[in-house]
C-alpha cells in the first residue's frame, strides 16, 4: 500500500507542473510513497507528446524514479502512441487495471 497513482486528465500545463509533477517528484524525494505511477490519460497524452514544458519535467519525473504510463485507446485516438513510448511512457489499454486500482482501494488522486 506504499504505491501512490495518480491519474491524470487536466490538459493544463500550470496544473500538471504545480500539482501533479511537484507532489509526484516530492513524494519520491521525500519518501512519502515509496512508488508513484502517472496515468497519463485522455487529452494529456497529446499535451505530454507535444509540448516542449511538459516533455521535459516528464524527463525529470523518470530520472527521479516517477513511472508513466499512458491509456493506449486514447493515445491511439489522438495519434500519440509512438510518442509517448519514444518517451519512455508504458502505453497499455488501462480500464481493467483502473477498476483494479479502484476495487482493491489502491491509492488514487485523480487530476
Amino acid at each position: 500500500m506504499d504505491h501512490l497513482y495518480i491519474l491524470w486528465t487536466n490538459a493544463d500545463e500550470i496544473v500538471f507542473d504545480k500539482m501533479v509533477a511537484m507532489y509526484a517528484r516530492n513524494s519520491l524525494l521525500k519518501h512519502w510513497w515509496g512508488e508513484v505511477t502517472i496515468i497519463v490519460w485522455g487529452s494529456t497524452a497529446k499535451m505530454a507528446a507535444s509540448s516542449d514544458i511538459v516533455k521535459q519535467r516528464i524527463t525529470e519525473l523518470q530520472q527521479v524514479g516517477v513511472k508513466l504510463s499512458a491509456c493506449k485507446a486514447c493515445s491511439d485516438s489522438l495519434g500519440v502512441t509512438e510518442s509517448l513510448e519514444r518517451m519512455g511512457i508504458e502505453v497499455k489499454y488501462w480500464g481493467e487495471s483502473l477498476t483494479g486500482i479502484l476495487k482493491e482501494n489502491e491509492k488514487l488522486i485523480t487530476i
